[in-house]
């Protein structure tokens, strides 16, 4: 039996790539042609299903739907199984077909780096025709990933991408709107993030994606030139969003309120020393934290800080879900560290 919400609110879809992480950790990377020992392998959900689970273990009361595609194989199994155990999470709409969705994951041990393959496979498959409306019951609809999902990405003679129509769709049905966006390098970012602006109400992206969306370089060393930070969210409020605009990195956030006209600034939070074990995820972590946020009626800035929290509590353990914890908690964190 699912779970509803108790103060009146229906909740957040999430519909998109549902993808498995698989994790191999190996000696180094190697160069071409050469090689490598595999010492470990793992797997575990990943895209978003890192975002689905944050925001089941936020809220319990917080229906959290899906629309999805995911295979008839092992890694498509495990997805299902995973969000099964959260009984908020409502899996009704996941399709089973075909091959799931991967992301092999290289582990250098020598280096800490990470190096990534995609095999899209059922994210490619994914469009509105998979989504039930009727089902669809929620105060924000979230898409995930663009750029990551060929059907998704593909032109539509009408509102510019098929991403923009669902979108579009899912206004006319009520719902606000979010989008999540993959950190590619390439000339068609722009392109197709910004058909999808026209109908976003929440646009969280980090400061690399921001670069590549609004052509404005204000990164440079990993250092962020603050003084072209409100010129960067000016750009991506005039290509359409509606509410917030929000660029989130590892030392601080930034955020224009679209409706108020006013910008904010929020550190992250200061960690203690051997506090971090992982990365993976945090990002995830940081929009389901601004999901959250804007479903419960918060403003900006308390949302901003109540992601950099859950960012904050994802960096504690070393998978992209494990170290989330509950609203209340994470609350209690954001308030410690700032002390």
């Amino acid at each position: 039996m699912k779970m509803s919400i108790d103060n009146g609110k229906k909740g957040i879809v999430i519909a998109g790539t549902l993808i498995a992480d698989t994790f191999y950790k190996i000696d180094t990377y190697p160069g071409q042609g050469l090689l490598t020992n595999i010492r470990e392998v793992s797997q575990d959900i990943g895209g978003s299903g890192n975002i689905i689970i944050d925001l089941a273990k936020l809220d319990e009361t917080l229906q959290v739907t899906v629309s999805a595609i995911v295979g008839e194989d092992k890694a498509g199994r495990m997805l299902c199984d995973k969000l099964s155990k959260y009984p908020n999470i409502n899996i009704e709409n996941v399709v089973r077909k075909g091959s799931s969705s991967e992301t092999l994951v290289m582990d250098a041990q020598d280096t800490k780096q990470r190096t990534f393959f995609f095999r899209p496979a059922a994210s490619d498959d994914f469009d509105e025709s998979y989504i039930d409306w009727e089902k669809m019951k929620g105060d924000i609809f979230h898409l995930e990933y663009l750029l990551l999902m060929a059907r998704v990405d593909a032109p539509d003679e009408e509102f510019g991408t098929h991403g923009a129509r669902i979108l579009h769709d899912a206004r006319k049905r009520g719902m606000k709107t979010s989008i999540d966006i993959v950190s590619e390098q390439s000339t068609r970012v722009r392109d197709i993030v910004t058909c999808a602006l026209k109908y976003t109400d929440y646009c969280s992206v980090n400061e690399v994606e921001a670069e590549a969306v609004t052509g404005i370089e204000f990164v440079r060393n990993g250092m962020i030139d603050e003084n072209k930070i409100e010129s960067v969210l000016l750009d991506l409020a005039g290509k359409g969003v509606g509410t917030w605009a929000i660029i989130h990195s590892p030392k601080c956030s930034y955020g224009y309120d679209c409706i108020n006209k006013t910008f904010e600034r929020v550190p992250s939070l200061p960690l203690p020393k051997g506090y971090i074990k992982g990365n993976n995820g945090a990002g995830d972590a940081y929009c389901s934290g601004i999901l959250y946020s804007a479903c419960q009626g918060a403003g900006l800035k308390e949302a901003m800080g109540f992601a950099a929290a859950c960012a904050a509590c994802s960096l504690s353990e070393t998978n992209g879900t494990d170290g989330m914890r509950s609203g209340k908690e994470v609350r209690e964190l954001e308030k410690s560290l700032n002390n």
